[in-house]
């Protein structure tokens, strides 16, 4: 599918001449070019807005003062697992002596606090169940918990349907009537904010004295910061807050055993450690375990005390990330089977759903982004939940709410879905087998009512051409210094026309080349990564590229570098 290059525009575009490169990016991005940004824990949103928080520190505060059982039950990803990890680390460290947690496994028990897993949970004989990173969907599971005289605190971000759960108290700054004014914070983030909360109530009691020492929350914003970026949730300025602060943590080395380890076994620099590195790296890693295995893995070794216990986790992650990588690799290749027979460029359908039933039900949602890239619309990717039920994962384009559009699917066709949750841009449901092709046409339906005649945009949206004089390692360290970027706050990318002086293939098809143009007194490097052979001419030598700037240091001699994201040949 052909793409184009589209240039940023703001309201501040007519300035743009006068601008520096980091004023220019700010101003693509809607920000005040002549701000100074200013990243200080100091300027977090207050946590008094949050609805239910006052609620929810007096039931922490009954449960550890009373030593009674608590029972975290987390998700069995990235956000889930940190989340968690943060929950268990910190009420421990405020004193609860009695803090346990439960994962339900996707294969066993699916997503959330479902009545089955309260089943479970029972046996461990909680007095509060905190749900982290799910709950405000478990109406039955809550109702289930309270039946047997369990109290329930729900931490959640995901949007709240028109039932909300009938817990003890709900934190979530996505359930209505909350005046919280950012609705971005991940699962991990809800929590830190209410442990946040939760601090200043017990600094209030003189809860902590020589014995029990007021904790520095400031110290496990590493695990904010891996849980808010892996789960792919808008930075904007309060999560650019948190994950600056927890990258901060870990370039110094001061980040949990677990994390650091992790991050070893990528060979990266920790002094060097970039937001990108927490969802290309360590996220993948830590959601493998819930994919194949159990994230209980995933959990223990951000839990872990020392780098010996956590590399031995760490280690097992990696192994499992690797079996991940082998299964992904085969689902797409018969995806892309699939693509060729059904000529899905040339159809008039907006989104396409797939499903085989050898595909591995942790891996769908994988499969669904890479699919969506390739051929921008959204896609929905199935696979076997039991002999009757499918499982699927969905993954969308901006012009298209994938959650709206399962819910439109669910008001014009009721009980078509079995059930279904999600974000704007992801969204997980499951759909009886029988009714696959039926879902298909009703979900496509949905999706060109939601586009309204429009047409899905193919852009790379650019932040214009560089001068040869900002094309150079001081740019990079420029540009570093405004980030983190990520979701809602994209890295900065730019384009141009160069001249190929070389190229050749390098490692598992990438694309390394040595660039020129009239403007260049020095040739500069650039890679393209996984370049499918067959779509690359080898002949051209005058492209049109958009790229990212980044420095190489392998060599004794650090040097420029463009990460090249988009390859077309100019003739």
């Amino acid at each position: 599918m052909n793409k184009t290059i589209r240039v940023r525009q703001s309201k501040y575009t007519k300035l743009e001449r006068q601008l520096t490169l980091t004023q220019r990016i700010l101003a693509n991005r809607n920000l005040n070019p002549e701000q100074t940004l200013d990243y200080g824990l100091d300027k977090l949103l207050p946590f008094e807005s949050l609805k239910d928080i006052d609620k929810a520190v007096t039931l922490l505060f009954d449960a550890i003062s009373n030593d009674r059982n608590i029972l975290i039950v987390g998700d069995f990803d990235a956000d889930g697992a940190t989340s968690t990890a943060l929950c268990k680390l910190v009420l421990e460290r405020f004193g609860a002596t009695k803090v346990d947690y439960l994962v339900p496994n996707r294969f066993d028990y699916g997503y959330g606090l479902s009545p089955e897993l309260v089943e479970v949970a029972s046996t461990k004989r909680p007095d509060l169940i905190i749900t982290v990173d799910n709950g405000i969907s478990s109406i039955a599971g809550v109702a289930k918990a309270k039946a047997l005289g369990i109290k329930v605190l729900v931490t959640d971000h995901h949007l709240a349907g028109e039932q909300l759960p009938n817990a003890d108290a709900i934190v979530n700054p996505n359930q209505p009537d909350d005046q919280f004014h950012s609705k971005n914070l991940a699962g991990v983030g809800v929590l830190f904010y209410m442990l946040l909360a939760l601090r200043k109530y017990l600094r209030e009691r003189n809860w902590f004295n020589d014995t029990r020492a007021e904790p520095n929350l400031a110290h496990y914003l590493d695990l904010v910061a891996l849980g808010t970026v892996a789960d792919l949730v808008p930075l904007d300025e309060n999560n650019r807050i948190l994950v600056k602060q927890g990258l901060r943590l870990i370039r110094l080395g001061k980040a949990r055993p677990g994390i650091s380890e992790l991050l070893a076994l990528t060979k990266r620099k920790l002094s060097k450690i970039k937001s990108s590195d927490l969802g290309f790296a360590v996220g993948p890693r830590l959601n493998a375990a819930g994919r194949l295995d159990d994230m209980s893995l995933g959990i223990e070794c951000l839990l872990a005390p020392d780098k010996s216990t956590a590399n031995e986790y760490a280690q097992i992650l990696h192994s499992l990330n690797s079996d991940r990588q082998e299964v992904e690799q085969d689902m797409q290749q018969d995806a892309q089977q699939i693509l060729a027979e059904q000529k899905l460029e040339v159809n008039d359908e907006q989104s396409i759903c797939l499903y085989q039933p050898h595909w591995h039900q942790g891996v769908v949602g994988l499969l669904a982004s890479r699919v969506k890239d390739k051929v921008n619309k959204p896609c929905i990717v199935f696979a076997d939940e039991s002999e009757t039920v499918l499982k699927g994962s969905a993954r969308s384009v901006k012009q298209v709410h994938i959650r709206d559009a399962l819910a439109l699917v669910d008001a014009q066709h009721p009980g078509l879905i079995y059930k279904f949750g999600g974000h704007a841009m992801a969204a997980g449901l499951s759909v009886e087998k029988s009714k696959l092709k039926q879902f298909k046409q009703a979900f496509d339906v949905a999706v060109k009512t939601l586009l309204a005649g429009d047409l899905i945009e193919n852009t790379i949206e650019s932040d214009g051409e560089l001068l040869a004089s900002d094309l150079n390692i001081q740019s990079v360290i420029d540009l570093e210094s405004i980030g983190p970027f990520g979701q809602g706050f994209p890295e900065p990318v730019f384009h141009g026309v160069f001249n190929v002086l070389s190229q050749r293939i390098v490692g598992q098809n990438h694309l390394k080349l040595t660039l020129s143009n009239e403007q260049l007194k020095q040739p500069v490097s650039a890679i393209a990564f996984r370049v499918e052979p067959s779509e690359w001419q080898d002949n051209a030598n005058r492209i049109r590229v958009a790229y990212q700037l980044d420095i190489n240091d392998y060599f004794a001699q650090p040097e420029l570098q463009l990460i090249v994201t988009f390859i077309e040949k100019v003739s």
